[in-house]
């Protein structure tokens, strides 16, 4: 199922900046803690950006497996098992390329045998220029889990900047949501 999202990226939509993400995010990983449940990040636009926020939180390491970040299309499939023909037919910039995304980087980054029980993706177009065919800002979010999975399409606008650090944000929320 995929979800739409509108984002204005004016200071208002930002909440307080790093320290409400901080918040966010701390949350997020003792609420994971709380469960022993484990999470594997697989990134393209945010380029490790999703990562580093998971991580720089104190304690993250009993909650993250690791992270994959696949920005060269190919990557997505050899690293993530991304079906290779959906690649092909519809680029990396896609609701079942994340989806897809979000399941591989469980098992991809398994530890002792066990998959991650949840797994988020980041792929989209961070801009100036589209790809694919998709304008700047559209970014699709993949979630894989217990519960099963699920993308969200976010439409954002902004810098590059702009759109990757909202990225972030919203996979952070939608994580937390999801719980």
């Amino acid at each position: 199922m995929t979800h739409g999202a509108d984002a204005s990226l004016g200071p208002a939509s930002r909440g307080s900046g790093a320290a409400s993400r901080h918040d966010e995010t701390a949350a997020l990983v003792a609420e994971l803690g709380r469960r022993g449940w484990r999470l594997a990040v697989a990134e393209s636009l945010t380029g490790g950006l999703l990562a580093a926020e998971l991580i720089r939180i104190p304690g993250a390491s009993a909650v993250v497996n690791g992270g994959i970040v696949a920005y060269a299309t190919p990557l997505k499939h050899r690293l993530l098992g991304v079906d290779a023909e959906l690649l092909a037919a519809e680029g990396a910039v896609h609701p079942e390329v994340a989806r897809q995304m979000a399941r591989g980087a469980r098992s991809a980054l398994a530890v002792d045998g066990r998959d991650a029980e949840l797994g988020i993706a980041t792929t989209g177009v961070a801009g100036p220029d589209p790809q694919d065919g998709r304008a700047p800002g559209t970014v699709y979010l993949g979630v894989s889990g217990p519960a099963g999975e699920r993308a969200v399409e976010l439409r954002l606008t902004g810098d590059r900047a702009q759109i990757r650090a909202e990225t972030v944000r919203r996979a952070i929320a939608e994580l937390r949501a999801g719980l």
